[in-house]
């Protein structure tokens, strides 16, 4: 195998870098790990036959054309999972990941078709998926009256804070734990964390969903929610790098305790890989972790302004639906990405995952554009205007030094030290008579000092 989730070991990269682990397997191929593309094929085939020939088809054309689109993907689905190319990862098998992939090009398509409509015709289109969308929802606005306690409700002081603790608290934490799987790192988690509450702070006055009290901001979200779960993500993290990763057949287990364990251990990673990303080392790994943090923050923002531009409610499945399909693409995108920066000799190419998963963000900004451009559009506060210019300065000036001046200056202050240990050296050759004075022969040294006497 050559990869696990969310870690893995790559197959034939030549020497194994230091931040992978030690892996051992005792190479069992089992009837789970074979292709069954036959297999695959027959059965699709034999549903297909059943179709044709022993169906009646519905006379209800809205109905028929459903179930040709849905059929049509499932076939897909089905070629790309036995035939796709593999990813890093291959826990628990590497057909899930397959599958995933091909989901992703089922959404790049589907956001195309959005894409390519009339603002009406596009939110009227979600009603095929389901008939209940399609109609304008207002805005929930979690501001309002920020008091913690509110001495003028007598009967619930609290309840500013049990009116906040809704579904999404949860969703927060294991988000974020999840977040913190994909990225191995606890310094970007935490600056995506904040910058993402600032995000919120500067686009209130465009969604009034991004409205919330402070202590909503800082303390339950960045502290308690987004904290915690970052916490227990690198704890989990802390655990994968320092399990003994040892494999074996199911059947070579001799032990029912010992099998239950492995077929428990079938849905870790089958190896494991520590992110260094170290983005002051260089200006390539420099801009490529900022434009990973930017792709998180926009790929964040796209959940809000999908469903407003598309008239989706927060609770409804197809948001959770695109939650629960980013948690399963963005641990291999980041992989790949990972491998792309640190291995480039290997890795000449970004990965398949991660280049769908940078399509599909750019799709989905692309379609708030279209759909609701006037929301946009609405100009900033001045205050926040001030903020964003002085945090890019700010950003800017760090790059021009770190990469450019420093660099400079510290390429000065090397030659000049160079030419002060040369000039030392020179002269204490000169002093200790091993100068010019050493390629005079003897009797015209012994004439240079009678004549100096």
């Amino acid at each position: 195998p050559n990869g696990g989730a969310p870690g893995a070991e790559r197959e034939g990269a030549g020497p194994r870098r230091s931040t992978e682990s030690e892996v051992y397997d005792d190479g069992t191929n089992t009837f789970f790990w074979r292709a069954h593309t036959l297999t695959v094929l027959f059965i699709l085939t034999c549903a297909l036959g059943y179709v044709t020939l022993l169906e009646e088809t519905p006379q209800d054309t809205a109905y028929n054309t459903k179930r040709g689109i849905v059929a049509s993907i499932l076939v897909f689905l089905c070629f790309g999972v036995t035939q796709a190319k593999d990813g890093p990862f291959s826990r628990p098998h590497p057909a899930y990941w397959r599958f995933w992939l091909c989901v992703s090009v089922v959404y790049e398509l589907f956001l195309i078709f959005i894409l390519f409509q009339t603002v009406q015709d596009g939110r009227q289109f979600m009603k095929y998926i389901d008939p209940h969308l399609g109609v304008p929802l207002p805005e929930r606005d979690y501001g309002g009256n920020c008091l913690i306690y509110d001495p003028g409700n007598e009967t619930d002081p609290f309840h500013n804070i049990w009116d906040k603790l809704d579904g999404f608290v949860p969703a927060h934490f294991f988000g974020w734990y999840l977040k913190t799987l994909m990225i191995r790192d606890w310094w970007m988690c935490m600056i995506i964390s904040v910058m993402f509450e600032f995000l919120e702070y500067s686009l209130e006055h465009q969604l009034p969903n991004f409205s919330e009290c402070w202590w909503d901001h800082w303390i339950m979200d960045v502290i308690l929610c987004n904290g915690l779960g970052i916490y227990c993500g690198m704890k989990t993290l802390s655990w994968l790098s320092l399990k003994t990763y040892k494999w074996q057949g199911l059947w070579n287990i001799p032990t029912y305790k010992g099998k239950m364990k492995r077929i428990v251990f079938q849905f870790t990673p089958y190896s494991w890989v520590k992110f260094e990303w170290k983005p002051a080392s260089s200006l390539r790994r420099w801009l490529a972790v900022c434009g990973i943090i930017f792709v998180f923050l926009l790929a964040e923002l796209n959940t809000f302004y999908l469903k407003f531009v598309l008239w989706m409610p927060p609770e409804h499945y197809l948001v959770l639906l695109r939650l629960v399909f980013f948690v399963n693409v963005g641990g291999v995108a980041m992989r790949e990405i990972y491998d792309f920066m640190d291995d480039p000799k290997f890795h000449k190419k970004l990965g398949q995952q991660a280049w769908l998963v940078a399509a599909i963000t750019a799709t989905e900004f692309l379609i708030v554009v279209k759909y609701d451009p006037y929301t946009l559009t609405l100009s900033l506060p001045f205050y926040i205007t001030q903020c964003w210019i002085l945090g890019i300065i700010l950003v800017l000036t760090w790059t021009a030094w770190r990469f450019f001046i420093r660099d400079i200056t510290l390429r000065y202050k090397e030659i000049r030290r160079q030419k002060q240990e040369h000039r030392h050296e020179k002269d204490k050759c000169l002093s200790n008579g091993d100068g010019h004075s050493a390629l005079l022969d003897e009797p015209n040294a012994s004439k240079l000092r009678e004549r100096k006497l």
